[in-house]
């Protein structure tokens, strides 16, 4: 007795040890961050990808012919207000100053309004552009001249109104953490173009991550080979990309090749998918070395493209996240996630409002989200490419106040009952404006989209029902728009 127990205690000795060396074992490779490569086990088994070496090789089958095969997805974290961009309300012009109307407020919660607000009428100056004739503000005017490959989405709502909650059932399709991302859902079932790169990658700006952190474009309970992969766009690209101090690449590539074995060994025992993962992300990261650099390097773009959208090389910035995105498209990867933080408007301070805080970030902004549509269209890659832009929720009507004090500059609340979203290329009619709010800019008073709605339309873009592209986890299958949702079929081409 005595004896077995010693062989079991070494036994449970070598276990631990092994773990301990596969969880740490990323010699500088990181696990996609590259810390985000690797994630950890545990995953869902789904017989989709269990039995797969390279989980992004074996995609599901679309249920009919995708029109978008790629996707450029812009957010802009902490929400502009469609009431100064992209819903012209001449009438609220006339409530300016005046007390809120009661219907606006009886059984309404605002995340800070108290009492009875004023009206605040629109600060933008409004015309019609293109064939089209859409309604955009001077905020953006490089956008108005790319009116007519627009589709407007303006009667959006949703059911949050705060920024995390918000965020997260926009791109997970839940308010609660734990979710996949819809770029995960994605690459799950489309898969990879470029054996190179990762199949979903993230682009960051305006200095920190969305409210709801690096969440918003996980991969919840889908292998962790489906999450976004975060690149910058000064150092190296991803973080510890680079052979670190007395290692060359020789060195890497027998270090990976040991490590993997030791995997496969171990995936022979649990058979658990995750570790597939780590394979198969292990190998992806040792080719990204050689072309993460290349393809985020935009020293040889003709120099007209990099006025066009308003960029210097080696300069770290939204404009250059939008460059970078048309490349990454250009080079197959399948979701390009685009996230720029700073866009609330309350009017707390000289920045947070809808005049000089918003204006200025239009004007970082506007030139080179225009630029990238040109510049897709200019390369034939378009038609074949969704470009999403929108945020979590949209602004109030009224000016913000708290507590019954006014801001001391013009600001709006946060408001789920109506704003608007926007997407060009990947199969969206051309310069077309969807849904319409009340007079006012409060309610949508026809052809409203919820954020369910929004997501049913992209699957359904990229060629999948999302009532039936699912997932099993934990006894159901799950899937992104949850038991809601409808294509909106009106704005497919």
């Amino acid at each position: 007795m005595e004896k077995l127990l010693k062989e079991l205690q070494h036994a449970e000795l070598h276990r631990q040890t092994r773990r301990h060396f596969l969880q740490s074992a990323g010699f500088g490779l990181g696990a996609l961050g590259l810390g985000s490569l690797l994630g950890s086990c545990g995953s869902s088994k789904a017989d989709a990808i269990a039995g797969s070496a390279d989980p992004l090789a074996s995609p599901g089958i679309p249920q009919f012919a995708p029109k978008a095969k790629r996707v450029i997805y812009i957010h802009m974290a902490g929400a502009p207000s469609q009431l100064e961009l992209f819903d012209y309300k001449p009438e609220l012009v006339k409530y300016h100053g005046k007390d809120c109307p009661a219907e606006f407020l009886e059984g309404k919660k605002f995340a800070f309004i108290q009492g009875v607000p004023k009206m605040l009428g629109p600060q933008g100056q409004f015309g019609q552009y293109g064939q089209s004739g859409a309604w955009l503000s001077d905020y953006v005017p490089y956008l108005q001249t790319v009116a007519d490959e627009i589709t407007f989405l303006k009667a959006m709502h949703t059911d949050q109104f705060n920024h995390a909650p918000a965020q997260l059932l926009l791109h997970t399709g839940s308010a609660r953490l734990g979710r996949p991302s819809l770029g995960a859902w994605a690459v799950y079932g489309l898969g990879s173009e470029n054996r190179n790169l990762p199949g979903f990658i993230v682009l960051a700006s305006g200095g920190r991550q969305p409210d709801a952190g690096k969440s918003v474009y996980g991969s919840g309970f889908l292998p962790s080979v489906y999450q976004g992969v975060q690149c910058r766009t000064g150092g190296d690209p991803v973080l510890y990309v680079t052979d670190p101090n007395g290692m060359n690449r020789n060195i890497r590539k027998k270090t990976i090749e040991a490590i993997n074995e030791i995997n496969r060994q171990t995936y022979e025992d649990v058979q658990d998918p995750e570790i597939l993962t780590r394979i198969s992300q292990y190998e992806m990261a040792f080719r990204m070395q050689m072309s993460v650099p290349e393809v985020m390097d935009v020293s040889k773009e003709p120099q007209f493209i990099l006025d066009m959208y308003g960029v210097k090389a080696g300069e770290g910035s939204f404009g250059m996240n939008c460059l970078l995105a048309r490349k990454l498209i250009e080079n197959d990867v399948r979701f390009v996630q685009l996230f720029d933080w700073g866009w609330d408007g309350h009017g707390t301070n000289a920045t947070d409002n809808v005049e000089g805080g918003l204006r200025g970030k239009c004007e970082i902004s506007d030139r080179p989200i225009a630029a990238l549509i040109k510049d897709l269209k200019m390369r034939g890659l378009l038609e074949e490419t969704l470009v999403v832009f929108g945020a979590e929720f949209g602004r109030t009507p009224m000016q913000e106040n708290r507590n019954g004090v006014v801001m001391p500059y013009m600001g709006r609340d946060h408001h789920l009952e109506a704003y608007t979203m926007w997407m060009a290329g990947g199969g969206v009619k051309r310069g077309y404006s969807h849904g319409e709010t009340d007079e006012l800019g409060y309610y949508g008073v026809k052809d409203r989209v919820h954020v369910y709605d929004l997501q049913a339309t992209i699957l359904h873009l990229m060629g999948f029902d999302h009532e039936k592209f699912t997932y099993p986890f934990q006894g159901r299958n799950f899937r992104l728009t949850d038991t809601e949702g409808k294509v909106v079929k009106e704005v497919i081409a």
